[in-house]
């Protein structure tokens, strides 16, 4: 989550061959920035998606993405952002003459809790390769944690619950090495 998040986001990408899938709950997408202070200023606001570099790899992992859209310490824009970077470099290096990725959304409500909605983006060939979830409501918090952790809102959707998911879904097919 947020600065952990980013840093899987880019480990995610710089790496790909090393992970099956990656999840990035409230992050910043790799080349937000630089320095602290364009840290900063990416976590407040947000950096149009024109000025956040796009991942051109042979591969990319899958990725899961949640975020808060009440947010106020890292803008929800990132989580745009994490999604454009993600879905648009799913077909790779020449993924500019590919089809983007298609989307299917849904839209839940936890009972007693917060709404949100899930957009599952799939590849040409059908495989989900980002699941985006906007939880509606939720600020800089853990969506799905305990009440007695900091920095989490029980309210859910279980984030942590919907990440094993995923990355079930995603195993590591071939060895390292």
């Amino acid at each position: 989550m947020s600065a952990g998040g980013a840093m899987a986001a880019i480990m995610g990408t710089t790496y790909p061959d090393l992970y099956a899938a990656m999840g990035v709950h409230s992050g910043l997408a790799p080349g937000a920035a630089h320095d602290l202070l364009s840290a900063f200023s990416a976590m407040q606001n947000g950096k149009p998606p024109r000025e956040v570099p796009i991942v051109a790899t042979a591969h990319v992992a899958p990725a899961i993405v949640f975020h808060g859209d009440r947010d106020t310490t890292v803008h929800p824009r990132n989580g745009d952002q994490l999604l454009a970077c993600f879905a648009a470099s799913a077909g790779g290096p020449d993924s500019a003459s590919k089809p983007a990725p298609r989307a299917k959304i849904r839209r839940g409500q936890v009972p007693g809790g917060h709404a949100y909605t899930c957009a599952t983006y799939h590849d040409a060939d059908d495989h989900a390769v980002v699941e985006r979830w906007t939880v509606h409501g939720l600020g800089h918090a853990w969506s799905g944690g305990g009440l007695s952790g900091s920095y989490t809102d029980p309210k859910g959707p279980d984030a942590s619950a919907e990440m094993v998911r995923f990355f079930f879904q995603h195993p590591r097919r071939e060895p390292i090495g």
